[in-house]
């Protein structure tokens, strides 16, 4: 064997290929453990959980006209407000219009302007907004929405809307046939409103104190919360006032406000588990439980019953030279059948064993509504029932 100074230069190679391939997967693993442990699976931003208070959209609405359609606007006899409009328009631009004039007008229709006006926003800035029609058009496609001004909740004026529609819809039609594809009375213009007002937010103008809102209210979370943030900044930074606030005292300076809110926002938090709930949805006929949803042992019977009604009909025919008329006797005949149903024992204390002790009783999502309410009122099922 070759002394250390003279190893080969393959074996130099090799010996360092070794040693650097040994080296990361020890720091790997180590890191993969670190980040497992600290980072619960459960665990979530506070940001997720709740908002600052203040902090929201606002909701804007407004009255126009979008003018260019190919024929298919509104029509002035069953819409009549869009030839007022028109008339109003052209009047406040210096064209006087005749009183009584009918203006058939197939290329004007009448809409709702909506968009929603983000929390900060300046002028200047650029929304998003949707344009539905409020008459009798056949589509929207292709036409410019005249300047619209946007309200809000208080009357005032806080963007101005205009441009060309993007209408993700298409038809056609002739000869008394049509096709269409998609919702042609709506469309959208990205970009299409300019903001003109800003909506006055002062956050921390009550001594710096802010309020943080949970999305749900909830006593376990709100504490854990109110520990969480204490615990961050190694003072009593929060207090809960019910489950769903909390006071935070703030900084007095804007930038260290904001600072304070990112470092709020980014703390994690394990929420306390959701109440068991089941929900009904009675017009798709749609179930669906939390994993909280527990069943306590009982007995259930399920059969479904059948009522079949058929109806023939027969002629009855008179001898001839008899002088009777010819009539249709129906024969109706009706049955009822009733599906052989067993007392069945079902229990789960996980939603797994739930869902398999009512996947066994092979019932409907209808029938599933009925079963289910029959256990919460004998206090079998755990849970609260909640149909939308």
């Amino acid at each position: 064997m070759l002394p250390r100074p003279f190893l080969t230069l393959r074996q130099q190679m090799n010996r360092v290929k070794r040693t650097s391939l040994r080296i990361p997967a020890v720091l790997l693993s180590s890191l993969v453990f670190s980040f497992i442990v600290a980072l619960p699976a459960s665990a979530e931003r506070i940001s997720e959980l709740a908002d600052f208070a203040g902090v929201r959209d606002n909701a804007l609405v407004g009255y126009g006209l979008v003018v260019g359609l190919d024929g298919t606007g509104d029509q002035t006899m069953q819409a009549p407000f869009t030839g007022q409009s028109l008339t109003n328009m052209l009047s406040q631009l210096g064209i006087s219009v005749p009183p009584g004039t009918n203006m058939q007008l197939r290329n004007v229709a009448a809409v709702m302007v909506t968009a929603d006006l983000p929390p900060f926003s300046r002028q200047g800035q650029r929304l998003d907004v949707n344009v539905s029609s409020v008459g009798n058009a056949r589509s929207l496609r292709g036409g410019t929405l005249l300047m619209t001004p946007l309200k809000g909740a208080d009357g005032e004026i806080y963007a101005i809307a205009q441009g060309n529609l993007l209408v993700p819809g298409a038809g056609a039609q002739a000869g008394g046939a049509a096709v269409q594809i998609n919702q042609l009375g709506g469309g959208r213009i990205p970009g299409g409103a300019l903001v003109e007002r800003e909506v006055p937010l002062n956050l921390g103008a009550n001594n710096g104190i802010l309020e943080l809102v949970l999305k749900e209210a909830d006593f376990g979370t709100a504490k854990r919360i109110v520990d969480a943030i204490n615990d961050e900044f190694g003072c009593v930074m929060a207090k809960g006032v019910n489950g769903r606030v909390i006071k935070l005292n703030g900084p007095p300076t804007d930038n260290m406000r904001v600072n304070f809110m990112a470092r709020v926002e980014s703390i994690q938090v394990t929420p306390t588990e959701a109440p068991a709930k089941v929900v009904f949805n009675s017009r798709t006929g749609s179930i669906a439980m939390n994993s909280a949803v527990t069943l306590r042992r009982a007995a259930v019977a399920h059969g479904n019953l059948a009522v079949t009604i058929d109806t023939q009909f027969a002629v009855s025919q008179p001898p001839p030279f008899s002088g009777g008329e010819t009539v249709v006797v129906p024969d109706t005949e009706i049955t009822i059948e009733e599906q052989d149903a067993y007392l069945r024992m079902v229990g789960g204390a996980d939603l797994t064993e739930v869902v398999s002790a009512l996947n066994a009783l092979g019932a409907t999502p209808q029938d599933l509504m009925a079963i289910l309410e029959a256990l919460k009122a004998s206090g079998s099922l755990r849970a609260e029932l909640e149909i939308i």
